[in-house]
Protein backbone atom coordinates (compact mmCIF):
# COMPACT_ATOMS: atom_id res chain seq x y z
CA UNK A 1 0.00 0.00 0.00
CA UNK A 2 2.90 2.60 1.03
CA UNK A 3 5.08 1.42 -2.58
CA UNK A 4 1.88 2.25 -4.09
CA UNK A 5 1.07 5.49 -2.89
CA UNK A 6 4.40 6.68 -2.70
CA UNK A 7 4.79 5.21 -7.30
CA UNK A 8 1.53 7.57 -7.74
CA UNK A 9 2.77 10.47 -5.48
CA UNK A 10 5.77 10.45 -7.44
CA UNK A 11 3.85 10.17 -10.83
CA UNK A 12 2.09 13.29 -10.13
CA UNK A 13 5.19 14.57 -9.26
CA UNK A 14 6.87 13.73 -12.23
CA UNK A 15 3.55 15.23 -14.23
CA UNK A 16 3.95 18.51 -12.25
CA UNK A 17 7.83 18.73 -12.84
CA UNK A 18 7.18 18.19 -17.00
CA UNK A 19 4.26 20.81 -17.21
CA UNK A 20 6.91 23.35 -15.17
CA UNK A 21 9.80 22.55 -18.36
CA UNK A 22 6.89 23.14 -20.86
CA UNK A 23 5.98 25.97 -19.27
CA UNK A 24 9.13 27.51 -19.37
CA UNK A 25 10.14 25.89 -22.98
CA UNK A 26 6.96 28.04 -24.24
CA UNK A 27 7.85 31.13 -22.70
CA UNK A 28 11.83 30.47 -23.86
CA UNK A 29 9.88 29.89 -27.47
CA UNK A 30 8.00 33.27 -27.41
CA UNK A 31 10.52 35.29 -26.50
CA UNK A 32 13.06 33.60 -29.06
CA UNK A 33 10.30 34.22 -31.64
CA UNK A 34 10.19 38.10 -30.40
CA UNK A 35 13.90 38.18 -30.56
CA UNK A 36 14.42 36.84 -34.02
CA UNK A 37 11.26 38.54 -35.53
CA UNK A 38 12.76 42.31 -34.91
CA UNK A 39 9.99 43.46 -32.98
CA UNK A 40 12.29 44.40 -30.21
CA UNK A 41 14.51 47.43 -31.44
CA UNK A 42 14.76 49.00 -28.18
CA UNK A 43 18.42 48.43 -27.10
CA UNK A 44 17.46 47.98 -23.12
CA UNK A 45 14.42 45.64 -24.29
CA UNK A 46 16.75 43.52 -26.66
CA UNK A 47 19.35 43.09 -23.16
CA UNK A 48 16.48 42.22 -21.14
CA UNK A 49 14.61 39.26 -23.89
CA UNK A 50 18.09 37.92 -24.15
CA UNK A 51 18.71 37.84 -20.27
CA UNK A 52 15.92 36.36 -20.23
CA UNK A 53 16.23 33.75 -22.84
CA UNK A 54 18.87 32.93 -20.56
CA UNK A 55 17.59 32.41 -17.58
CA UNK A 56 14.78 30.54 -18.94
CA UNK A 57 17.47 28.30 -20.50
CA UNK A 58 18.95 27.53 -17.17
CA UNK A 59 15.82 27.26 -15.48
CA UNK A 60 14.51 24.85 -18.15
CA UNK A 61 17.50 22.80 -17.39
CA UNK A 62 17.38 22.54 -13.97
CA UNK A 63 13.23 21.49 -14.17
CA UNK A 64 14.74 18.94 -16.64
CA UNK A 65 17.47 17.68 -14.59
CA UNK A 66 14.40 17.24 -11.65
CA UNK A 67 12.38 15.31 -14.00
CA UNK A 68 15.02 13.14 -14.89
CA UNK A 69 15.71 12.31 -10.70
CA UNK A 70 11.96 12.35 -10.55
CA UNK A 71 11.45 9.54 -13.01
CA UNK A 72 14.52 7.50 -11.62
CA UNK A 73 12.24 7.57 -7.72
CA UNK A 74 9.39 6.41 -10.12
CA UNK A 75 11.28 3.55 -11.86
CA UNK A 76 12.36 2.63 -8.81
CA UNK A 77 8.66 3.15 -7.01
CA UNK A 78 7.37 1.02 -9.48
CA UNK A 79 9.85 -1.44 -9.28
CA UNK A 80 8.87 -1.91 -5.57
CA UNK A 81 5.26 -2.33 -6.41
CA UNK A 82 5.90 -4.67 -9.05
CA UNK A 83 8.21 -7.00 -6.25
CA UNK A 84 5.23 -6.34 -3.94
CA UNK A 85 2.42 -7.51 -6.22
CA UNK A 86 4.53 -10.48 -7.19
CA UNK A 87 5.33 -11.41 -3.16
CA UNK A 88 1.13 -10.75 -2.35
CA UNK A 89 0.15 -12.54 -5.28
CA UNK A 90 2.95 -15.96 -4.20
CA UNK A 91 1.59 -15.40 -0.21
CA UNK A 92 -2.21 -15.14 -1.76
CA UNK A 93 -1.38 -18.73 -3.85
CA UNK A 94 0.08 -20.17 -0.74
CA UNK A 95 -2.76 -19.08 1.88
CA UNK A 96 -5.43 -20.85 -1.21
CA UNK A 97 -3.06 -24.22 -1.33
CA UNK A 98 -3.14 -24.18 2.50
CA UNK A 99 -6.84 -23.22 3.05
CA UNK A 100 -7.71 -25.85 -0.06
CA UNK A 101 -5.44 -28.44 2.42
CA UNK A 102 -7.06 -27.49 5.77
CA UNK A 103 -10.27 -27.74 3.98
CA UNK A 104 -9.50 -31.40 2.90
CA UNK A 105 -8.51 -32.12 6.20
CA UNK A 106 -11.44 -30.61 7.40
CA UNK A 107 -13.96 -32.55 5.66
CA UNK A 108 -11.77 -36.05 5.78
CA UNK A 109 -11.86 -35.20 9.56
CA UNK A 110 -15.49 -35.03 9.40
CA UNK A 111 -15.97 -38.29 7.21
CA UNK A 112 -13.99 -39.96 10.35
CA UNK A 113 -15.67 -38.50 13.19
CA UNK A 114 -19.47 -39.62 11.36
CA UNK A 115 -17.43 -43.43 10.56
CA UNK A 116 -16.07 -43.80 14.51
CA UNK A 117 -19.41 -42.00 15.84
CA UNK A 118 -21.30 -44.73 13.56
CA UNK A 119 -19.43 -47.17 15.14
CA UNK A 120 -19.53 -45.76 18.77
CA UNK A 121 -23.44 -46.33 18.57
CA UNK A 122 -22.87 -50.14 17.24
CA UNK A 123 -20.36 -51.26 20.22
CA UNK A 124 -22.01 -48.78 22.81
CA UNK A 125 -25.57 -50.94 22.34
CA UNK A 126 -23.29 -53.83 23.46
CA UNK A 127 -22.12 -52.25 26.63
CA UNK A 128 -24.22 -52.59 29.82
CA UNK A 129 -25.90 -48.96 30.40
CA UNK A 130 -24.33 -48.78 33.98
CA UNK A 131 -20.90 -49.28 32.31
CA UNK A 132 -21.78 -46.45 29.63
CA UNK A 133 -23.15 -44.33 32.05
CA UNK A 134 -19.33 -44.61 33.99
CA UNK A 135 -17.70 -44.08 30.63
CA UNK A 136 -19.69 -41.04 29.67
CA UNK A 137 -19.01 -39.35 33.01
CA UNK A 138 -15.55 -40.62 33.13
CA UNK A 139 -15.07 -38.98 29.40
CA UNK A 140 -16.67 -35.75 29.85
CA UNK A 141 -15.04 -35.17 33.51
CA UNK A 142 -10.98 -36.18 31.80
CA UNK A 143 -11.23 -34.05 28.53
CA UNK A 144 -12.66 -36.33 26.21
CA UNK A 145 -10.60 -39.69 27.37
CA UNK A 146 -13.01 -41.83 30.23
CA UNK A 147 -10.49 -44.75 29.38
CA UNK A 148 -7.14 -45.85 28.76
CA UNK A 149 -4.80 -48.99 28.37
CA UNK A 150 -3.01 -50.24 31.08
CA UNK A 151 0.63 -50.64 29.15
CA UNK A 152 3.49 -52.87 31.09
CA UNK A 153 1.99 -51.27 34.51
CA UNK A 154 1.44 -47.85 33.64
CA UNK A 155 -1.92 -45.83 32.58
CA UNK A 156 -1.65 -44.34 29.25
CA UNK A 157 -4.95 -41.69 30.46
CA UNK A 158 -2.27 -40.12 32.72
CA UNK A 159 0.73 -41.93 32.21
CA UNK A 160 1.43 -42.71 35.90
CA UNK A 161 2.84 -46.27 36.88
CA UNK A 162 0.43 -47.95 39.13
CA UNK A 163 1.68 -49.24 42.72
CA UNK A 164 2.60 -52.53 43.12
CA UNK A 165 -0.46 -52.92 45.36
CA UNK A 166 -3.02 -51.83 42.31
CA UNK A 167 -1.27 -53.90 39.90
CA UNK A 168 -1.65 -56.85 42.61
CA UNK A 169 -5.48 -56.00 43.21
CA UNK A 170 -5.83 -55.46 39.50
CA UNK A 171 -4.32 -58.98 38.70
CA UNK A 172 -6.51 -60.38 40.86
CA UNK A 173 -9.87 -58.48 39.52
CA UNK A 174 -12.18 -61.01 37.45
CA UNK A 175 -11.35 -60.23 33.57
CA UNK A 176 -14.95 -58.75 33.36
CA UNK A 177 -14.64 -56.66 36.23
CA UNK A 178 -14.19 -52.77 35.46
CA UNK A 179 -11.11 -51.71 36.97
CA UNK A 180 -9.90 -47.88 37.40
CA UNK A 181 -6.91 -46.10 37.86
CA UNK A 182 -6.14 -44.73 40.96
CA UNK A 183 -4.59 -41.57 39.88
CA UNK A 184 -6.86 -40.67 37.13
CA UNK A 185 -9.86 -42.35 37.81
CA UNK A 186 -10.00 -43.65 34.09
CA UNK A 187 -11.24 -46.89 33.27
CA UNK A 188 -8.24 -49.49 32.65
CA UNK A 189 -8.10 -51.44 30.06
CA UNK A 190 -6.33 -54.63 30.14
CA UNK A 191 -4.58 -56.49 27.39
CA UNK A 192 -1.83 -58.71 27.13
CA UNK A 193 0.92 -56.09 27.20
CA UNK A 194 -0.55 -54.35 30.46
CA UNK A 195 2.66 -56.25 32.25
CA UNK A 196 0.22 -58.42 34.80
Amino acid sequence: MAAQTEESDTAREQTKAEQDVDQVRQRAARDQQRLDSGAVTSPKDLENLQREIVSLAKRQGDLEDIVLEVMERLESAQERVAELTERVASVQSKIEDATARRDAALESLDGEIASVTKEREVISGTVPADLLKLYDKLRAQQGGIGAAKLYQRTCQGCRQELAITDINEIRAAAPDTVVRCENCRRILVRTSESGL
